[in-house]
């Protein structure tokens, strides 16, 4: 009998893009059909849920993603669990940054940006505090993890 084990091209891969898109949806779909009173975590982590337009297909998609509260927005980190590649969801923000989050029911109309790279040593610490696991995704991967800033739209 033998085991497989996971090799080090293994580590920070993500789940297949099936799978991803079809928690994702019963997710969002759970949390509608309960108001947005429940279904608010993932792992146990809370999560806001954001309403963007596809990069490529130009659709609106909502989709849940672990937050960090920040001044009157939020912040979102493209973490991917520190996988090599950015998410999907980076491009559509990049190509479309007017979105709308909800978290903890409160609905914004917010648009992304990227924080830059002296922003971002200001940053990484409060990420850190809300989701300890970031620290341990940008040590998985070489790539430079985004944060979007998510702010009111004038």
């Amino acid at each position: 009998m033998t085991t497989e084990s996971a090799t080090s091209e293994d580590l920070g891969k993500p789940p297949p893009r099936w799978l991803l898109k079809t928690i994702t949806r019963l997710h969002v779909l759970l949390h509608r059909l309960t108001g947005g009173r429940r279904f608010n975590t993932l792992g146990g982590d809370e999560v806001c849920f954001v309403t963007m337009k596809g990069a490529k297909s130009g659709r609106t998609l909502t989709i849940p993603l672990m937050y960090v509260p920040y001044r009157d927005g939020v912040l979102l980190v493209a973490s991917q669990g520190g996988a090599p590649k950015n998410p999907v969801w980076y491009h559509n923000l990049v190509k479309h940054p007017d979105i709308s989050v909800t978290y903890r029911g409160r609905p914004m109309k917010l648009r992304a940006r990227l924080a830059g790279p002296d922003e971002k040593p200001e940053l990484w610490p409060l990420c850190d505090q809300h989701y300890a696991p970031y620290a341990d995704y940008r040590k998985r991967t070489t790539r430079d993890i985004p944060i979007f800033v998510c702010e009111p739209t004038a």
